[in-house]
């Protein structure tokens, strides 16, 4: 009986989501600097719906794209033709879809308590939200839950605060989950939850940290869009707000703060995966959190969560002038992804977004900085490709471990400085 309701709820989902068969994950490996313009030429050719999973600016790192099956051909011809290496990372993307869906389901169950939550597995907005009301139930003192602004369609804008009580007390900020599909954030926000208030009063760590600060936890940045992945898209990057004289549907919410705005790196079509919207701070789900940081007035560490790549980065993303703490950035990064992988060995590269990866305008972090907040940091989490943007669910619990390690060298650095 049970396997037939997964069935019959799996052939529901078929007929409303968006169909992936046949859709390959490419890895490409530009040799050269002229490689690498030829590659991103493809992302001019709107017709082939070309999704980049991952850019590099860099010759011999790679590029991942995810090529509709219609495209396939096109690109491999145009690649080949220019002598330009590939693999195929994923051969069949909807094949990962389908186990992820089942596994989901498989999972599925009602906690009655954040004890008997179940921390590896993936979760739709409205357990989540349960989830945080649970938290908060469970642990008054401690935890309360503040609504910061509403998405577009109207959905909470929520944020977990952390605290010890006190008025004007510094605080570290940590966002996951601005950009949609990458689960895997938005699954160890809820873990990184549950992992504070079960270790404050016990772990001597993290009671000094919010002894003297404050921790502020997003969990879901883009309530709009990560509902999208579960009942549309699985793939959607974006927010879901209107363009208006366009069909295309959202912003890039990393591209949409005031910090370098419209430059290069972010793009001025809305069809695009990268699209930075009308203006600075256009998307209410931007704002909220813009607001918030300039009303509250003494947030010390900002940490915003992505996938995939396995980076640990810190400003500027928007020109290659050098941070003026960069120093100080670059040596405490290193002291976060080496306590990251002293627990699976994972590791991490480091460094300043535009020689890290690429130049991208109107970031996150880039715009804290600029702020005053000097501890910003972004985090791009497991794992390098092999699954993208659909890690296993078995790969959560460890994710979020590892990267709490990191994460507490981070806010316990910015304590004592």
């Amino acid at each position: 009986m049970r396997e037939l309701l997964v069935f019959s709820v799996l052939l529901v989902a078929a007929f409303s989501r968006e169909n992936f068969v046949g859709h390959q994950v490419l890895r490409i490996f530009p040799a050269n600097e002229a490689e690498v313009a030829t590659v991103l030429e493809l992302e001019q050719l709107e017709h082939l719906q070309l999704d980049f999973w991952q850019t590099s600016a860099e010759p011999r790192r790679p590029t991942d794209i995810r090529v509709p099956f219609a495209s396939l051909q096109a690109v491999k011809i145009f690649l080949e033709s220019n002598k330009i290496q590939y693999s195929i990372m994923i051969d069949d993307l909807q094949t990962l879809l389908d186990e992820e869906q089942r596994a989901m389901l498989r999972s599925r169950s009602v906690a009655r308590s954040t004890n008997t939550f179940n921390y590896a597995a993936y979760h739709n907005l409205d357990e989540i939200h349960a989830f945080q009301d649970l938290l908060v139930l469970e642990n008054p003192g401690l935890v309360s839950k503040i609504q910061i602004g509403k998405s577009f369609e109207g959905r909470p804008i929520n944020v977990l605060k952390f605290s010890t009580g006190g008025t004007d007390r510094p605080a570290f900020w940590i966002d996951t989950g601005i950009h949609s599909r990458e689960w895997v954030t938005q699954a160890s926000g809820i873990w990184f939850a549950k992992k504070i208030v079960d270790d404050y009063g016990r772990d001597p760590a993290i009671t000094s940290i919010l002894d003297k600060m404050d921790i502020f936890l997003e969990i879901v940045t883009n309530p709009d869009g990560f509902v999208f992945t579960h009942t549309n898209n699985r793939m959607w990057r974006k927010t879901r707000s209107v363009n208006p004289g366009s069909s295309c549907i959202g912003v890039d919410p990393n591209r949409n703060w005031d910090a370098g705005f419209g430059g290069a790196g972010a793009s001025g079509s809305p069809c695009t995966e990268t699209y930075r919207g009308p203006r600075a701070e256009s998307e209410p789900e931007v704002k909220a959190i813009a607001d918030f940081v300039r009303a509250h007035g003494d947030i010390k560490g900002f940490v915003s969560i992505h996938s995939y790549s396995q980076l640990l980065l810190f400003p500027y993303g928007y020109t290659t002038a050098r941070a003026a703490d960069f120093e100080e950035l670059n040596a405490l990064a290193k002291v976060a992804v080496d306590a990251l992988a002293s627990r699976y060995n994972t590791q991490y590269r480091y460094g300043s977004i535009i020689t890290t990866i690429y130049q991208a305008s109107g970031g996150t972090i880039d715009w804290t900085y600029n702020q005053g907040i000097k501890y910003s940091y972004t985090f791009e989490l497991r794992d390098t490709g092999r699954y993208g943007f659909t890690l296993p669910a078995n790969q959560i619990i460890p994710t979020a471990e590892e990267t709490w390690l990191a994460l507490m060298k981070l806010m316990e650095y910015t304590r004592d400085h």
